[in-house]
């Protein structure tokens, strides 16, 4: 099994699409990858060689940032955003949907499941 940037490569996949298993990563960038360092896109994770992954490494290190180092970076741009107080920082605060979606009846995902609010009595 290929371990690249922290990250166990599933075993008889496509190389392009075993690599979008790894944080930050997608279809696009995978393609991109396996076509700089000379495989075939159709080769299985698991007949990779040690060359092969020894490359697929160092062009990553060289190129992306990916995982750890990228999670990072979006947490401090978010916490950026809230620090300052901007609008989308705000909306990151309250637990709201951030690129102005509508709330009225949507955004459960977001927001959380319904609180009932129990009417006052008589």
């Amino acid at each position: 099994m290929a371990r690249i940037a922290g990250v166990d490569l599933p075993r008889n996949k496509r190389i392009d699409i075993a690599l979008t298993y790894i944080f930050g990563i997608g279809r696009a960038k995978a393609s991109e990858i396996v076509a700089a360092v000379n495989i075939d896109p159709a080769k299985k994770s698991d007949e990779l060689t040690e060359q092969d992954i020894a490359a697929i490494r160092d062009h990553l290190d060289k190129n992306l940032i990916v995982e750890g180092d990228l999670r990072r970076e979006v947490s401090m741009n978010i916490r950026r955003l809230m620090d300052i107080a901007s609008y989308r920082g705000i909306r990151h605060r309250k637990g709201l949907p951030v690129r102005g979606q509508h709330t009225h009846n949507n955004a459960r995902t977001r927001k959380g499941p319904r609180r009932v609010v129990v009417g006052k009595k008589k």
